[in-house]
């Protein structure tokens, strides 16, 4: 299977060995299946309208399993849509920021970032080393959870993971319907106060209400609002920014100066961005010819001194100092808060820090269609999630919460894809030669 990144320009290219997590996987004896489409290099090559969640020049546009012509969310949209219609038992997606949490609460599936450090980066398309993770998309909080199992341990290739927790604790013991029983969650409600999404989603809020009551009914102890104090730096993410597009170009750079072969002669970012420019036909037709992202990326200048002060920045006023002083400030094991609030995603990106998402309900069929150049970013029956997010290496506490919430819900259940995008052939519909059985 190749590895492309959605890219033309990686197309036929030959990697040195199987992405850690992916060898950890068959270790485990999974069956890898296929890759999915994504939104082209992790959504970091240019902004909207010039971009779309769930577009690639090599996989086309990715669209909503439940919404027709709908966003699938990004960057890891295929990943979301694949497991939500049942293709596979899982996936895998990458997140640097929001790009697990995203397309699974727009599948109706779980999605699970891990702390950054929990599993290997080696093998995967980097974007941030501090900030890329590989997690579990699945149908089930108890399908996440074993697919975790599978791919957390250390990797000598990634220095990221010697933090971690050795042996790791077993993630299946966490599926517990008790599990929410005398824990304090606080809810953040001034970081996600006043986005966007209270306007365009008016069907989350009250979901979100109703959902503390169940949280109340399992035995939590909801502290309701919680001190969480956002800054303008987070929001805007201007620090984060440079960080990113520096780390971005150097980790592309070393990737593509790894691989065995690469039959369209690409080894920089650069030359990422001539192929470009060369083959429009490919990779820059209307509506998605925009680059600018990885352009900023490329004219960087290294480790210098704006990034090391952006960096030094990102830490002094990251989430490590707003989320821990949430929990440590009221007493909490963990924040629950909607699944699209870009502040908590942004704050936990920041921090490297676990969160999880588990399906909350469906925008009301009466819901209008919100107009977009490209997929639909809201409409009837479009899914939306709840999450949980706590210090990092929570993992365990985070997948106990999200299992009794599950449990005692079953929100997935509640509405099914619409019919075209449901596969009608099974594996027993095909022979191991591949010809269908009539």
């Amino acid at each position: 299977m190749q590895t492309t990144a959605g890219s033309h320009a990686l197309v036929g290219s030959v990697v040195p060995r199987d992405a850690h997590v992916v060898y950890r996987l068959r270790k485990a004896g999974a069956i890898i299946l296929a890759k999915a489409n994504l939104a082209e290099w992790s959504n970091y090559r240019g902004h909207k309208p010039g971009m779309a969640n769930g577009w690639s020049g090599r996989g086309g546009q990715c669209t909503n399993a439940y919404l027709q012509n709908g966003d699938p969310g990004g960057s890891s949209s295929g990943s979301g849509v694949c497991a939500s219609i049942g293709l596979a038992a899982g996936a895998l997606g990458t997140e640097t920021n929001g790009s697990i949490v995203s397309p699974s609460q727009r599948s109706n599936i779980v999605g699970i970032k891990p702390t950054v450090g929990l599993t290997s980066r080696n093998g995967v398309i980097p974007i941030s080393e501090h900030e890329d993770t590989v997690g579990p998309m699945c149908r089930c909080v108890a399908d996440a959870a074993i697919l975790l199992q599978a791919i957390v341990g250390p990797d000598e290739r990634d220095p990221y993971t010697a933090d971690q927790p050795v042996p790791p604790p077993d993630y299946t013991e966490a599926l517990q319907p008790e599990g929410l029983r005398g824990v304090r969650i606080g809810v953040p409600r001034k970081a996600f106060a006043g986005e966007a999404w209270l306007k365009e989603w008016p069907d989350i809020l009250p979901a979100f209400e109703q959902a503390l009551n169940i949280l109340r009914e399992l035995g939590a102890e909801v502290v309701d609002p919680v001190d969480y104090e956002i800054t303008a730096d987070v929001r805007k993410r201007t620090h984060e920014t440079v960080v990113m597009a520096v780390e971005m170009k150097d980790g592309v750079n070393r990737y593509l100066s790894e691989l065995v072969e690469v039959p369209t002669g690409v080894r920089t970012l650069a030359d990422v961005l001539a192929f470009n420019d060369a083959h429009p036909e490919l990779e820059k037709p209307p509506g998605y010819h925009d680059q600018s992202r990885m352009q900023e990326a490329e004219n960087t200048q290294g480790f210098d001194e704006k990034y090391l002060d952006a960096l030094q920045h990102c830490k002094e006023l990251s989430a490590h100092s707003l989320i821990l002083k949430s929990l440590k400030t009221d007493n909490l094991r963990a924040l629950v808060y909607p699944s699209n609030s870009s502040a908590i995603i942004y704050s936990a990106a920041l921090a490297g820090f676990p969160h999880i998402t588990v399906p909350l309900g469906f925008m009301s069929d009466d819901t209008p269609d919100l107009p977009s150049q490209h997929p639909k970013l809201t409409g009837p029956g479009l899914p939306f999630g709840i999450g949980f997010t706590g210090k990092a290496y929570s993992e365990y506490e985070l997948i106990s919460y999200a299992y009794a919430f599950e449990q005692a819900t079953n929100h997935r259940s509640r509405r099914k894809p619409y019919a075209a995008a449901t596969p009608q052939t099974q594996l027993n519909h095909v022979r191991k030669d591949g010809n269908a059985l009539h």
